[in-house]
């Protein structure tokens, strides 16, 4: 088969990659040796937000880059995407208040905010000084967004599929080699394809990809760093995050997970193989010590219910404190006079992976002449399209076109999947209920129209219920899967 672009990685650049291209008209085929947001994609601080912290590193242009897509993405992803309100107590000895006060009024100008509100200061004594300490009495507020990763890549994913591209898990791209102006493929499932042109978002595996798979020599170098969290029984009441700053000067969160739990992260420590990435003991005292200066009650190691470590694979500028190293993007172009090229992704966050797709085009656009222009920005992701609508508004019409059913399992099936959510319950019964929600018929759902092939795929990254069922509950349905 022949293809326009091959892209090569599945996590949320890939995918973001991939649906650009097929919605220009490329024909598009992006294979992933796992399951889409396996790795790094469905192992973030489900954050999209400007990056408060890169202000003190005077990276401008990435933040306001980032505030600006926070604001695309709440418009077109928009049952994946909501707004939180972030706490941030002010500890005098670690920053003084001008500097907060300088740094969150960029934070607030740097892009146009249309949907979000400013930043102001607060008093801990009410609401938002919940379950801190009772000294901490002043504090700062101001917005970002929380974000379903995983889902965030499928529904990228289901996306370009709608546009024509074809999209691969389970398989890997074994070897290719540029050949009569375009590159000539083998797949792990025994298939030879061309295509004109490679994407090489690999993430963790970019400079592998590109040494090994794709033989290209290359100088850039790739700085694998592991972002370690842990997931612990809810620490306060309340919707809003918090945002924790710690006498190492980098900062923690605390974030809502679920109606019983709050995620603790993140971490920066050097990552040496991207398959053994699990966060450390050091790690998650680490955190426990961090929250643990604001909390009136302390968290422990022991009290973790989940931990996971995502691998940032960043572009490698040299510096030596891994906190440091820039968390904007790089891409790499490289051709064979003018033809095959192949475009190589380093870094990047998930908050930019719009516009990082939308540059990858940009940088592919001279070998497609007629390429059709960017669009990406004003079109709904699957599941956001409300019509105009607000979601909370399409949400309650979707409760009562099923009044039959639990509210709660509605909930959980629009959370996942917004508009789309008549098209996984049917016209028929959810079937067994297996617990926190899921159903037999969201689990068919993921299996035909999502490529979930193990329990796992379903019980963390297309959802989370992983978390809150017991042995039973998930060995059951990985014996669902495995038929």
């Amino acid at each position: 088969m022949s293809f326009d672009v091959l892209v090569i990685g599945g996590g949320i650049n890939g995918a973001g990659i991939a649906r650009d291209a097929a919605g220009r008209g490329l024909s598009t085929l992006l294979v992933e040796r796992a399951d889409l947001a396996s790795a790094t994609s469905s192992s973030s601080s489900k954050l999209i937000h400007g990056g408060l912290r890169y202000l003190e590193q005077y990276e401008f242009r990435l933040v306001a880059e980032a505030l600006a897509e926070r604001e695309t993405l709440l418009r077109v992803a928009g049952h994946l995407v909501w707004p939180t309100r972030f706490v941030m107590p002010h500890v005098p000895e670690l920053r003084p208040r001008w500097m907060i006060r300088i740094g969150l009024f960029l934070y607030d100008h740097l892009a146009r905010r249309s949907v979000l509100p400013g930043s102001t200061a607060v008093r801990l004594t009410g609401p938002y000084g919940n379950g801190l300490r009772p000294e901490l009495k002043h504090g700062f507020l101001y917005s970002d967004c929380r974000v379903d990763d995983a889902r965030l890549v499928v529904a990228n994913a289901i996306d370009a599929r709608t546009n024509g591209a074809r999209v691969l898990t389970g398989v890997e791209c074994v070897s290719a080699k540029r050949q009569d102006g375009g590159w000539q493929a083998r797949l792990s499932n025994g298939e030879q394809i061309e295509a004109k042109a490679i994407v090489n978002a690999a993430g963790p595996w970019v400079k592998r990809v590109l040494n090994g798979t794709l033989n290209q020599p290359s100088s850039d170098a790739v700085r694998l760093v592991r972002g370690s969290h842990m997931v612990v029984p809810r620490l306060y009441e309340g919707d809003h995050a918090f945002i924790l700053q710690n006498d190492d000067r980098r900062v923690v969160f605390m974030i809502p997970y679920g109606d019983l739990h709050t995620m603790v992260g993140t971490t920066d420590e050097p990552q040496h193989e991207a398959e053994s990435a699990q966060p450390s003991f050091a790690e998650v005292d680490y955190l426990c010590r961090a929250v643990n200066r604001y909390l009136a009650k302390p968290v422990h190691p022991g009290e973790a219910v989940w931990r996971f470590a995502g691998v940032r694979p960043l572009y490698d500028d040299g510096s030596s404190d891994p906190s440091a190293v820039t968390r904007d993007y790089t891409l790499r172009i490289d051709d064979d006079a003018g033809d095959a090229p192949v475009l190589s992704v380093f870094g990047g966050k998930i908050t930019t992976y719009r516009r990082l797709a939308e540059e990858a085009l940009h940088r592919l656009a001279p070998y497609f002449p007629g390429l059709r222009p960017a669009w990406t920005a004003q079109t709904p992701l699957p599941g956001s399209d409300f019509g105009g609508r607000p979601r909370m508004a399409a949400r309650d019409a979707f409760f009562a076109r099923h009044p039959t059913f639990p509210t709660p399992t509605l909930r959980a099936i629009f959370r996942r999947h917004g508009t789309l959510a008549d098209q996984v319950i049917g016209t028929g019964g959810l079937g067994e209920d297996y617990g926190a929600g899921l159903t037999e018929r969201e689990v068919a759902y993921f299996a035909e129209h999502e490529w979930a092939r193990s329990a796992e795929d379903v019980l963390w990254r297309r959802t989370k219920c992983g978390l809150l069922m017991n042995e039973a509950q998930r060995r059951r349905v990985e014996q669902v899967m495995g038929k």
